[in-house]
């Protein structure tokens, strides 16, 4: 349906359920790939589709330090020249007790890997796009990121932040031929959450592949009007 063939697009937490379906869709659409996850062993397991030559990395980097996002960065450019899309699947849920019960660690884990490293990999995309005068951001977050859920405190905060700093973003760049917004999925399809809800109407929910084609959607120059927006995602749950 889109065509980025002459795009770069970065694709963080690679190797997970909606990583990995970002990355074949983006593979179908002949983009350029930078396909970035903690492991190096998960990126060589990676089955995004062939690759021509040239036109795919692999990053094995952990995407909540700085030096390493911006080392990773560089790279990219040096070797294709910009970077046009930058779509961030990295994060996790925590959830299950009070606040008054829940660990200062579960706070600060949920915060590290759902906000901070949407801050970082935000941050260092900005420049090389600032100087192309264009490209497309696009963050997860989380139905819990738009009204706080009992239980969930740590995950419901991380996730508002996400969205906070969708829109921070946005309002910045907008001017500058950069697009910024975030999607909004609903319970997804996955292996871990039919384990954890055997008993759930699994056909309400959303299918990885189904996320991934309104991600790239807002990738596209379909979406050149869309600014600061959380897309909602829900399927039928």
């Amino acid at each position: 349906m889109f065509d980025f063939k002459e795009s770069v697009v970065i694709v963080t937490g690679a190797r997970g359920n909606l990583g990995l379906a970002v990355s074949r869709a983006f593979h179908q659409a002949e983009a350029r790939l930078v396909l970035v996850d903690r492991s190096a062993e998960r990126l060589t397991r990676l089955d995004a589709g062939p690759a021509s030559e040239g036109q795919r990395m692999a990053q094995a980097i952990d995407v909540s330090d700085p030096a390493s996002v911006r080392g990773m960065v560089e790279e990219v450019v040096g070797r294709f020249g910009q970077i046009d899309v930058l779509v961030n699947t990295v994060g996790g849920h925590q959830a299950g007790t009070p606040v008054h019960e829940t660990p200062l660690e579960v706070w600060d884990r949920m915060l590290s890997l759902n906000a901070r490293t949407a801050f970082i990999v935000s941050q260092a995309v900005i420049l090389q796009m600032l100087r192309q005068g264009s490209g497309k951001i696009i963050h997860i977050a989380a139905r819990p990121g738009l009204v706080g859920a009992a239980n969930a405190a740590a995950y419901s905060a991380s996730k508002s932040a996400v969205i906070r700093l969708t829109e921070s973003l946005s309002a910045e760049l907008r001017h500058s031929g950069i697009n910024v917004n975030c999607v909004i999925p609903g319970t997804l399809d996955t292996p871990q959450n039919r384990q954890a809800m055997p008993n759930a109407e699994v056909g309400r929910w959303v299918a990885p592949e189904s996320l991934a084609d309104v991600i790239l959607f807002l990738a596209s120059a379909a979406a050149r009007d869309i600014h600061g927006a959380s897309i909602p995602v829900y399927g039928r749950s």
